[in-house]
């Protein structure tokens, strides 16, 4: 199969994550995806493929040649996003798009244009695969299975030369949980790449640090009729408790560098209410102050009203990898003369969210992130670039070649 026709067989498997879930993976679901790829991996020629135990998939593809070379290892998600169902994706191809509004779906009149969405204008005469606009797509991050295993079929079936190739896909990347039980010395490799991104001409290494707040707020719930001085409602507080986070933090109004607080949950009654966040900078010192301002929020409002009325919990989740990366940027050089090589001029930007490679580079395996041509993560907008794809095949296929050409 060609990556596009991979890519439109892992979408037809719902592998939606679940943040609530205490299983693992997070949805079993995920595991049917796990175990068609093992047998997929088996079938082009890697025999240990094997699916663990906590549905993290593993595959080794031994050098063919004698340098000593460093072995790469490449890792992709097969969870898509809680934010929107993955269910019965229906996806339709866009042939040279033309620059028009996309009609995804004409009786909800749901549509995708360059005045909504300003990539698509680079996207002019390229084969876009879209939705049809009630589910997401999921090429957020089973464009990059598609890739790397387009890549490994290629390395296979025409014995090109490369050194020790790693493969891994993991379930639950969507709900920060990606990572938890991956095993980095069993996995074998040096230094990997997540191929879990948007434009194919950039290799990143910054993310945000990362941190979650869980807030369980205990109100005094009371007739109204008789509530005067006695009812505390749980509802208000938490509104109050929002009200008093910065109003430019919001998620909305942000970009770049600029970190953010956002409220992901809401709900409760006048007794009990909850809310939960999560909280982003990419720098270390402002992303601490974030946190402390959690914390202050709570302690005042556990001043004015009885203690323990608001109870805080804050959790990290992963570091911002740059100060890692960075003390030897070999592994990025090798995507960029990569790039170069095949017709792209080579861009790094600041992640603004966080991969696996986030956590993996601070558990031993430097880690940074390739560009997969998917666009629009998350929702009904979602879309990929077929052209794009065939491209970050050819980079990944490339870096395995200058990997052993740098030797």
């Amino acid at each position: 199969m060609n990556v596009q026709e991979r890519f439109l067989h892992y979408v037809s498997f719902d592998t939606q994550s679940d943040e609530h879930s205490q299983t693992t993976p997070s949805s079993l679901k995920q595991l049917k995806l796990a175990e068609a790829l093992v047998d997929e991996m088996k079938a082009i020629g890697i025999k240990d493929a094997y699916v663990d135990e906590f549905g993290i998939v593993y595959g080794i593809i031994p050098a063919t040649t004698k340098k000593d070379v460093k072995s790469i290892g490449f890792i992709a998600h097969m969870d898509t996003s809680p934010d929107m169902s993955g269910r019965d994706v229906k996806p339709r191809i866009v042939k040279a798009y033309d620059g028009s509004d996309i009609v995804l779906n004409e009786a909800l009149g749901i549509k995708m244009g360059i005045h909504d969405f300003a990539c698509l204008q680079e996207k002019i005469g390229e084969d876009l695969i879209v939705t049809d606009g009630t589910t997401l797509l999921g090429a957020d991050d089973k464009a990059g299975i598609a890739e790397i295993m387009t890549m490994a079929e290629t390395l296979l079936q025409e014995n090109r030369e490369h050194g020790k190739i790693c493969l891994a896909f993991t379930p639950d990347e969507e709900v920060g949980r990606g990572t938890d039980h991956f095993r980095v010395p069993e996995f074998g490799a040096d230094f990997a790449y997540t191929v879990d991104g948007g434009e194919v001409d950039c290799v990143d290494y910054e993310n945000f640090n990362a941190a979650g707040a869980e807030i369980h707020i205990q109100g005094l719930s009371i007739h109204p009729g008789s509530a005067k001085d006695k009812m505390i409602n749980a509802l208000l507080v938490a509104m109050e408790f929002h009200s008093m986070l910065p109003v430019q933090k919001n998620p909305a109004y942000t970009e770049g560098y600029e970190g953010f607080n956002h409220l992901t949950e809401l709900h409760g009654e006048c007794e009990h209410a909850y809310m939960s966040y999560i909280i982003r900078n990419h720098s270390e010192e402002l992303f601490e102050q974030q946190k402390a301002e959690f914390q202050r929020i709570a302690e005042y409002l556990n001043q004015k009203y009885p203690e323990n009325t608001v109870q805080l919990q804050i959790h990290d989740s992963y570091a911002n990898m740059r100060t890692i990366i960075e003390k030897d940027m070999r592994i990025i050089e090798l995507v960029k003369t990569s790039m170069k090589q095949i017709g792209l001029e080579p861009r790094s930007m600041a992640i603004r969210g966080g991969t696996d490679g986030a956590r993996l580079t601070y558990d031993g395996l430097p880690c940074p992130n390739l560009g997969t041509g998917g666009y629009n993560y998350h929702g009904k907008y979602e879309f990929a670039s077929i052209q794009e794809m065939q491209k970050s095949v050819e980079l990944l296929l490339k870096i395995v070649e200058n990997n052993v050409q740098e030797a």
